[in-house]
């Protein structure tokens, strides 16, 4: 896939709010870290619109991620936050003036309409921290923060992470897509979907019940998008819910048992999602190489 240059100091980073609606104190403190770090952050005109839950209509929130995405000088996107709203847009966008100059596109959660859509055009993004998480000058330094910048300016990580007994030992080399599981359950058989064969994918969630995740994990498993993985990496599946009546499963139970019977390795607890003490940066559409230990520390490794 095609990587967006490296950015460097002066390099202009623009924030959007593709989905849920973010407030100028909300956006502050990263737009502040970003500046410590020698970049000029651009808020473009509308960015703080507000229609309900939205950041202001569909029309409006595509005309104003349109105008960053076709504009030369803008290096990097980072969406605002998540919530919803992003995959009402996204056939409203044009890239075929970001073709001509990729640039990458930061964020996580509802941000993963827009990594698989670009990584299905053959780009590769940022699945990494967005302004929302950054609260105030104490969250510059997390690893968050830290593995964002580092990847941005071509600094890419190395990520361990305990064992797991769920873990199906193994290792893999490959390009890794993907991100929350909610979202690409929702891609499910549209243009947006990445193409996950012969690829390692990534998921992570938030606020689900259970029974939503073996739903859409059986949907994954049903559509053959799990058919052809060289291995899985499971992030954060935080805060789940379960019925009165239990489901029976941990979340990492029910996405284990989806993929009984596949053989590539399978690693659980990366990094990466809904965590505030984590959510390390990850280039999607890059290659990389998953070693999964049930006994030793399993391992993501950047090329």
């Amino acid at each position: 896939m095609i990587e967006p240059q490296t950015l460097k100091r002066g390099d202009r980073i623009a924030i959007v709010a593709p989905a849920r609606k973010v407030t100028p104190a909300e956006v502050e403190p990263f737009a502040k870290m970003l500046e410590n770090k020698g970049f000029s952050v651009v808020l473009p005109d509308g960015l703080f619109a507000a229609d309900n839950q939205l950041g202001g209509s569909d029309e409006h929130r595509a005309q104003v991620l349109q105008q960053q995405l076709d504009d030369p000088d803008i290096r990097a996107i980072v969406c605002a936050r998540g919530g919803y709203g992003t995959v009402r847009i996204i056939d409203r966008l044009n890239f075929s003036r970001f073709a001509e100059n990729p640039k990458w596109i930061v964020g996580y959660s509802d941000a993963t309409v827009l990594h698989a859509h670009l990584n299905r055009l053959g780009f590769c993004t940022l699945h990494a921290t967005m302004p929302i998480d950054i609260a105030s000058e104490n969250d510059f330094g997390s690893d968050a923060a830290t593995t964002l910048i580092d990847a941005l300016t071509g600094h890419h990580h190395n990520y361990q992470f305990a064992p797991n007994t769920l873990n199906r030992a193994g290792s893999a080399e490959a390009e890794v897509v993907g991100g929350n599981l909610s979202i690409l359950y929702s891609l499910i058989g549209t243009p947006s979907m990445p193409d996950t064969n012969g690829r390692i994918l990534l998921i992570e969630d938030l606020d689900e019940y259970l029974y939503h995740i073996d739903r859409m994990m059986t949907a994954l498993r049903r559509s053959g998008a799990l058919d052809g993985l060289k291995g899985l990496i499971v992030g954060a599946l935080s805060d789940m819910h379960d019925n009165a009546v239990p489901f029976g499963l941990t979340a990492e139970e029910i996405v284990r048992r989806a993929v009984d019977g596949l053989g590539f390795p399978v690693a659980f607890g990366a990094p990466i999602g809904h965590i505030k003490t984590g959510n390390c940066a990850l280039v999607l559409g890059k290659k990389i190489r998953l070693e999964a230990s049930n006994s030793e520390k399993s391992c993501i490794f950047a090329f």
